[in-house]
């Protein structure tokens, strides 16, 4: 693990942002832009949820992420065909000139995020450019990769934040003034806008800021570590020295940070439990499911807390024994990392306690929607694992001093939505 530190003031280059030919629907061909789009690829994880995106239109990109053939080739295969199939029908239509790309979500609490999409040079950690703060799953990075090389294509933005003294959200809310491409309300009540910039005075004004900074993984790491991937098998110069990301500042658009949950399959509530006695504090909750996630939040402000579901009921999990952390919980890291939530359940409960492998699609899954989480542990009789969410700052001074989190520790948001714009490497 690299634990040198990275500084925002540095002299090594920065962000470096470029222009491309946006590859977009043709409206005139699709029944409507939000019947195309979809959450990022690894949200939509149940087949029931790609089922339903494959209902909503024939050309909704989740025929491009996630094929759904039966092997893994064919499942590459059949995403580059429709990719091509598409491009030939007019279905999609790369842009006429390049550009950078405004884009806007907006809800209608009030929510409000821009930030600007284009290709980004891609680096390597140790840069201290890009800081990633998660670990990765070696076989989704394979899995991803496979499919980047079959279409030849970066199918959706990854979503990267930084902290900007103002200039390029100048030029977002400038743009943000003039028609848009396209504006669509997707089905999750967000309401999408999308503007080109082409005006190379304001390209240039952008990359000469963007050029100073750097830039945190928000959402994405496993695209990030494929487009290094992708970028090694090249030689360079070629287009995969560039991947297709959003770039949003927080200073001026701040995110929500919501935590990723966990399934443990095969293993029922009440094994669960009888594994934790003695070493973690468990109050059962006959409570719903929004007061039992106040009782966790409550709890996570003392210390390490997990909320268990699955059996019908919520149990609280607290108060860690400390010798068990001082046991299982490697002492050579910083504190900040050997106190969160997801270091404590990954080498302490999955490892040790529950052992069970974390890296294992067939013992555990990662979720986003807790309710969902919640009602497929009952439905199958496994464990829900209700985590509360680490807050930004944390994740950004551990990303600065070169410390990456557990795997699927956190959930920025709100996500880019597939579909909107893709980047076509062979244009």
């Amino acid at each position: 693990m690299n634990t040198a530190g990275h500084s925002e003031a540095t002299e090594r280059r920065g962000l470096e942002l470029t222009a491309f030919r946006g590859l977009r629907y043709d409206p005139d061909r699709v029944g409507s832009l939000a019947a195309v789009t979809s959450p990022p690829y690894d949200v939509v994880v149940r087949p029931d949820g790609v089922h339903h995106l494959q209902s909503a239109d024939p050309h909704n990109i989740v025929r491009l992420i996630l094929p759904q053939a039966g092997t893994p080739s064919a499942r590459t295969e059949q995403a580059a065909d429709t990719l091509i199939r598409w491009q030939a029908e007019g279905v999609l239509a790369t842009d006429p000139e390049p550009g950078l790309y405004v884009y806007e979500q907006r809800d209608d609490d009030g929510m409000l995020q821009r930030g600007v999409i284009g290709a980004l040079r891609v680096s390597e950690p140790s840069e201290g450019v890009v800081l990633p703060h998660e670990e990765v799953m070696p076989p989704v990075v394979a899995d991803r990769a496979a499919l980047m090389r079959a279409t030849s294509a970066n199918l959706e933005p990854l979503l990267l934040t930084y902290r900007g003294n103002g200039t390029t959200a100048e030029v977002v809310e400038t743009v943000a003034d003039r028609p848009p491409l396209l504006a669509t309300t997707t089905e999750d009540g967000f309401h999408h806008r999308l503007w080109s910039i082409t005006d190379p005075a304001e390209v240039a004004r952008v990359q000469s800021d963007l050029a100073h900074h750097q830039a945190l993984i928000a959402d994405g790491h496993h695209r990030w570590a494929t487009y290094l991937r992708l970028r090694a098998e090249h030689a360079s110069p070629s287009p995969w020295d560039y991947g297709l990301v959003l770039l949003v500042d927080t200073a001026r658009y701040p995110l929500r940070v919501r935590a990723i949950h966990r399934l443990l399959h095969g293993l029922p509530v009440a094994d669960a439990l009888t594994a934790v006695e003695g070493h973690f504090r468990v109050r059962r909750l006959d409570v719903p499911l929004p007061k039992a996630l106040e009782a966790l939040a409550d709890a996570a402000c003392a210390g390490n807390a997990f909320l268990l579901a699955g059996d019908g009921t919520f149990h609280l999990l607290d108060r860690p024994d400390p010798d068990l952390l001082a046991r299982t919980i490697p002492a050579d890291r910083p504190t900040a990392w050997r106190t969160l939530d997801a270091t404590v359940l990954h080498t302490t409960l999955l490892e040790h306690v529950w052992h069970i492998p974390e890296d294992s699609p067939a013992h555990i899954a990662y979720i986003h929607d807790t309710a969902a989480t919640v009602a497929k542990a009952e439905r199958d009789g496994g464990t829900a694992v209700l985590m509360h969410p680490v807050r930004e700052d944390v994740v950004r001074d551990l990303a600065l001093q070169g410390v990456t989190m557990p795997r699927k520790s956190t959930s920025f948001g709100p996500k880019p939505a597939s579909g909107l714009v893709l980047r076509a490497l062979d244009v």
